[in-house]
């Protein structure tokens, strides 16, 4: 384990100049061209067995260690954001309107370098390790399934994860047993009203009123139709109506995300949106369209899985404190992973100390300390190998 720490801190700078270069070339989920070329000639030129092509752009590269054993897996997504690049970096983006806005650049990174470290080491190794580089987390219906249904956990038995996550201090790694991160949902409503002057509104019906009844109204759900006791978020992120000052809207579309963690209350938050908007509408003479999509479930941490890694990241010097942290509210499609086979997902602090706020993801100033990765990177390389030790010979 001190081979692995040691040579972690020797690939550093390089992790960080592979960072910075997916940085400044990023590519969108699903239109993922030269990322998987990249990521699968680095590991070909370690000289791993590489597979692309994976569930349709993931690349999986296996490592066989020199003594039988288990296998884990570990996976780093590497698709960016339609998000023009604010930052005045050297790397900033060079792509008009894209941006690598949530870290998954330095995801990748990180296990770029640590599948290079543990190679070096691949003849002490009892066991194997699988290393997923998924597309399309961002976007539904994401990466993580098809890969899956294309064999990326066949014969795997734990996989570890990481987001590095910009609020959380440099230093600190946080974990959950259970549910981490909820299921995201997004839901669209249409209330076709009827158009008319604007200095004539008895002879129409009004799309805006109706629509904005229906935000107002939104906001209630969760305070008094959901158990207090149970966690879930209602956000209607866009409105949509009226082309001028003086015309009353016939029509207006608003579109939202649901995030919970329990089935019961998921099925609960549909049925009252839908419910909402029909008696609206119902009540004005108006018609309605609803559709809810579902997203990913909920990310579920397994119990002895979670416990390693929380034992394993205070051995890393640079980890100041392992927390146990609240359950997120954002969704990750590594929840399907958790669905297959045992394993978690942690949170790995990468807030820069001087630092008075860190810009939130997603945001067109979205950066991150770059020492997260070689946290994250040496916590999830101790845990691969106190797995891989435990069962070595067994």
């Amino acid at each position: 384990m001190d081979s692995l720490l040691l040579a972690l801190d020797k690939y550093y700078e390089e992790m960080v100049s592979i960072r910075r270069y997916l940085h400044a070339n990023p590519e969108l989920s699903f239109e993922e061209v030269n990322t998987p070329k990249y990521i699968a000639n680095f590991h070909r030129e370690l000289g791993l067995e590489v597979r692309e092509g994976v569930g349709g752009r993931g690349v999986v590269a296996v490592l066989r260690g020199g003594k039988p054993g288990k296998t884990v897996a570990l996976r780093a997504d590497f698709d960016a954001l339609p998000i023009q690049e604010e930052n005045d970096i050297p790397y900033k983006s060079k792509v008009d309107g894209v941006m690598h806005a949530c870290g998954h650049d330095g995801h990748t990174a990180t296990l770029l370098i640590l599948a290079k470290a543990l190679y070096e080491m691949r003849e002490s190794i009892c066991g194997n390790v699988v290393f997923i580089h998924q597309f399309a987390e961002e976007v539904l219906p994401g990466g993580a399934k098809p890969m899956i249904e294309d064999g990326c956990l066949d014969g795997v038995d734990v996989i570890f994860g990481t987001h590095l996550w910009a609020p959380t201090p440099l230093g600190e790694i946080h974990v959950k047993n259970g549910a981490i991160m909820a299921a995201p949902d997004m839901f669209e409503v249409t209330i076709q009203g009827k158009g008319g002057h604007g200095a004539e509104p008895h002879n129409a019906v009004d799309a805006i009123v109706l629509g904005a009844q229906y935000v107002s109204q939104v906001q209630t759900i969760v305070s008094r139709r959901i158990s207090p006791l149970k966690h879930a978020v209602v956000t209607v992120g866009q409105f949509e109506a009226g082309k001028a000052y003086n015309i009353i809207a016939e029509k207006a579309t608003m579109k939202g995300t649901v995030r919970t963690f329990d089935e019961d209350v998921r099925i609960q938050i549909e049925k009252e949106l839908e419910s909402l908007a029909k008696s609206i509408c119902d009540g004005a003479n108006a018609t309605y369209e609803f559709t809810y999509t579902r997203g990913y479930p909920p990310v579920v941490n397994h119990p002895e899985e979670t416990a390693l890694l929380a034992d394993v990241a205070m051995d890393v010097p640079e980890v100041k404190e392992v927390k146990e942290c609240v359950p997120l509210m954002v969704g990750e499609d590594f929840a399907y992973y958790l669905q297959k086979v045992p394993g978690t997902f942690f949170i790995t602090g990468a807030k820069h100390p001087d630092w008075e706020t860190a810009y939130p993801h997603h945001h067109p100033k979205f950066n991150f300390d770059e020492r997260a990765m070689l946290i994250a990177a040496k916590t999830m390389g101790l845990a691969t190998l106190k797995y891989l030790e435990t069962f070595c010979n067994k």
